[in-house]
């Protein structure tokens, strides 16, 4: 009796590693319905309201699990200097990792580039959920990437600090941000 419930407990562990493994790498994704025109948008130089750039082959996925699981890729014929005069730049350099089957968002290579100067990344919006930027990150061959991360709001509410009156109001619990 005791082989068999040891087979038990361990098949079960399998079991629920794997469902957890394929829940975080897999299931919670899904692919971004394309916004032809807002898909990529960056602020302008003091302004708050983003303006759409050119670009083409934007692919995105998101999970609704977490508001900083967004990654994006794209192309555009801007170069990140000439962004670089009319937008805001942002100063994330380094990008969240994708899910490895995400092939085209390789945020080791983006942190790179961005690090070496052959990228430079852009403000696109500012608590597109509460606590959380979207930053559009160009390189210098036209390839661009998107990713959402905590601002300074985000990281203190939540770590637990004293957020302090230079952040918005905290949405409601039944509030969708």
């Amino acid at each position: 009796m005791g082989k068999f419930l040891s087979l038990i407990l361990i098949l079960s562990g399998l079991l629920a590693g794997g469902a957890m493994y394929y829940l975080q790498i897999y299931g919670f994704y899904e692919d971004v319905e394309l916004q032809p025109g807002r898909d990529v948008m960056l602020v302008p130089l003091g302004e708050e309201t983003a303006k759409p750039i050119r670009y083409s082959g934007f692919e995105a996925i998101d999970a609704g699990s977490s508001p900083i699981r967004y990654r994006a890729c794209f192309r555009t014929d801007l170069t990140p200097e000439a962004l670089a005069q009319v937008f805001t730049l942002s100063e994330q350099k380094e990008p969240r990792n994708a899910p490895g089957w995400f092939d085209c968002f390789d945020a080791a290579a983006i942190g790179a580039a961005l690090a070496n100067g052959h990228a430079q990344s852009f403000l696109s919006a500012k608590n597109i959920s509460y606590g959380v930027d979207r930053i559009v990150a160009v390189t210098d061959d036209g390839r661009g990437y998107v990713w959402h991360e905590l601002n300074d709001c985000g990281q203190k509410a939540y770590d637990g600090t004293v957020v302090g009156e230079e952040c918005p109001p905290r949405p409601e619990a039944g509030e969708n941000n």
